[in-house]
């Protein structure tokens, strides 16, 4: 399956989330968008153009943006609150608890720039523990698209689902290689069958996660790999089948290791098949400055480190 996935252009996984609310707004005229000064960082200019009544700008106010879609939840509205990854979630978890979550409103939380490729914004921007806090949250779902096309059909399937919802996203120009329709909400990609090993990756880490399988499948290794875009719920008997098969597993994330998507692949096996895992993150450290492929080289989350932590599990596999 390796060979069938094929680069077919380039652009920011955001662009695929402006694309895709504009799409989302034309299907349902219950659609809104609220953005905190950060319009054209999120890509909603289409959206404001065509929709003017159903865009609301609310200024440097997070908090009180939330609360406002909250207060058009319950008026029946869909809203999708726009911001970086870092104020999305960190500057405003209190109410996010108590508003959205808490209440199970209807609110769709969009964050842009996340991770270490937000690049020269340094660690005060670069949120490396948003999957965390927001998986821990009950009956959040958590969503991670891999590329410009995943993110379009994450942001048109989240308006159609009931329930608030977590929506991560980046802002650096990445290979864009799988299909809208390929995307299903709450189930796993498989990308690649393999008997050796499961690599299992999220958003960005997805194509350092074919670039290494392919290196690998050189080197004689069969790698399972399977896109995990639904960080939560999580598609456990994919998880539990892979793993089941292979024996080892390597999680790949742009984003803590300590609460990510390794810890729920941990999880798993230790609750249904314990397995040697290796992680590939940022091990409990905050990011820096710097462009953005050099800072994935850095903190270990480039295709390389991938290659050997997928070395070494084989090595611990009985």
């Amino acid at each position: 399956m390796l060979n069938t996935i094929e680069v077919t252009g380039n652009k920011d996984t955001r662009s695929g989330f402006g694309d895709g609310i504009l799409e989302a707004g034309r299907d349902n005229d219950q659609v809104v968008a609220l953005t905190a000064d950060l319009a054209g960082s999120l890509k909603l200019q289409a959206f404001m153009k065509e929709f003017p009544e159903r865009f609301i700008q609310v200024g440097i106010a997070e908090a009180n943006m939330i609360g406002i879609a909250a207060g058009l939840a319950i008026g029946g509205k869909i809203p999708f609150t726009t911001t970086f990854a870092n104020f999305s979630t960190g500057r405003v978890y209190d109410q996010i608890r108590q508003s959205v979550a808490y209440s199970n409103k209807n609110v769709k939380i969009c964050a842009s720039h996340a991770g270490l490729t937000l690049g020269e914004d340094g660690a005060t921007h670069q949120i490396l523990e948003d999957i965390g806090l927001m998986k821990m949250l009950p009956g959040m779902t958590v969503v991670v698209p891999c590329d410009y096309n995943q993110t379009k059909a994450a942001t048109k399937a989240i308006a159609k689902f009931e329930g608030p919802v977590y929506l991560r996203f980046g802002r650096p120009v990445w290979p864009i290689f799988t299909k809208e329709e390929d995307f299903v909400l709450g189930k796993a990609q498989h990308m690649n069958e393999g008997k050796d090993v499961s690599v299992f990756a999220c958003g960005h880490l997805v194509w350092k996660a074919v670039e290494a399988a392919r290196i690998l499948e050189v080197k004689g290794i069969s790698v399972e790999l399977i896109n995990i875009h639904t960080i939560k719920p999580l598609d456990v008997e994919a998880v539990k089948a892979s793993i089941q098969k292979t024996g080892c597993a390597v999680t790949c994330e742009e984003h803590n290791i300590i609460g990510g998507l390794g810890d729920s692949i941990a999880q798993v096996a230790a609750r249904h098949n314990p397995i040697p895992i290796e992680y590939i993150g940022t091990n409990d450290t905050f990011g820096e400055s710097g462009k953005p492929m050099d800072l994935l080289v850095k903190y270990g989350l480039d295709t390389d480190n991938i290659v050997a932590a997928v070395e070494k599990v084989m090595m611990r596999k009985k």
